[in-house]
């Protein structure tokens, strides 16, 4: 038997039927190639406006306080552009912390009002395919509910806090808040690519910016045109306020806002609150600056910041934190003396 085997072994290869194979030839994948270089759509405008930051912020130990306070002065604005952005280390967070941190706070001389409520309601008043708002009232707040909120024909009293909705990836998502009580406003964008969800952080204020036991801004009434998704904001001090939600994605929330020109000048037209207790438990921890003509960025630590008149202002954080890691940063820019272009 083995020398059969044997034998039809050499007789295969005495006829190449056990020739080497010739390599097949490498299947060429294609490279994907880089697009080519475009200019930006929008570069500095030489005719860009510069309007005063000045820094407010002082040190404390309790981090739920909003210490971090940057307040905008200008005689002339009438436009600017907000943006909530995703953090430079946003794709490396697998583990996000949202809990209040009430160390080393005491509330107890906040100042506190009642409702007629005795739980907390929640009222959906407004829905869409799209977006849907959300109201809540409190049993109290620490200012009186009594700006009216009003969208189309319905108007709705006595809210302590309205939530605005949006249907991504078949589910909802929470991308503003605001309290008509002191109008204070938060803004994030949609979730980072598969994160499910992100905090929020820092609060702004749009308006005539006073401070009663803390700033804030007193309105008459809140508006929302839901064809456009612009909010009519018209102040007690006089003037009125457009915020129009222009673009919301995986990477910013960007907001539009114009006054109009009866706005009084003698209060800071808008603000940024927001907290720092450290460098590793904070919601805001640098700042970053241009200045009209000058071909670099100004950059320090918030507590150090001194204030400046400028043209784009960045508040954030480089160094994750402890306390809201995925809370946005947030970007003032585009102030102009005209109102925004139709």
């Amino acid at each position: 038997m083995k020398a059969r085997l044997i034998a039809s072994f050499l007789a295969l290869v005495a006829t190449g039927a056990l020739a080497q194979t010739p390599p097949r030839p490498p299947v060429k994948t294609p490279v994907p190639i880089a697009p080519e270089f475009t200019t930006p759509k929008e570069g500095i405008s030489p005719n860009e406006l510069a309007v005063n930051v000045a820094n407010r912020t002082v040190p404390v130990l309790c981090a739920e306080k909003d210490n971090v306070e940057l307040t905008f002065t200008s005689p002339t604005v009438r436009h600017f552009r907000m943006q909530a952005t995703h953090p430079a280390y946003i794709g490396s967070i697998n583990v996000d912390r949202y809990a209040p941190d009430f160390t080393s706070c005491d509330m107890s001389a906040d100042p506190v009002y009642r409702s007629d409520a005795n739980k907390e309601q929640r009222i959906t008043f407004w829905e869409t395919p799209d977006f849907w708002m959300t109201g809540y009232i409190y049993p109290s707040f620490w200012r009186p509910a009594n700006v009216p909120v009003r969208i189309g024909n319905r108007e709705v009293k006595g809210l302590h806090m309205v939530q605005l909705w949006m249907k991504y990836r078949e589910r909802a998502e929470e991308v503003l808040v605001f309290y008509p009580p002191d109008g204070y406003w938060r803004a994030r964008p949609l979730p980072f690519a598969d994160m499910r969800w992100t905090s929020y952080g820092s609060s702004f204020l749009i308006g005539p910016v006073e401070v009663q036991q803390r700033p804030i801004v007193d309105l008459k009434s809140i508006a929302l045109d839901p064809d456009t998704m612009t909010f009519t904001l018209e102040f007690a001090r006089g003037g009125s306020a457009k915020i129009k939600l222009d673009t919301i994605d995986q990477e910013k929330f960007m907001i539009e806002t114009e006054l109009s020109a009866d706005v009084p000048r003698n209060y800071p037209f808008a603000s940024m609150r927001s907290m720092y207790a450290t460098e590793f438990n904070s919601d805001v921890a640098r700042v970053a600056w241009r200045t009209k003509g000058v071909e670099a960025w100004g950059e320090a630590p918030v507590l150090s910041f001194k204030g400046a008149d400028i043209t784009e202002i960045w508040a954030g954080r480089v160094v994750p934190s402890l306390h809201n890691k995925s809370a946005p940063d947030m970007i003032f820019s585009h102030f102009s003396d005209k109102p925004a272009a139709k």
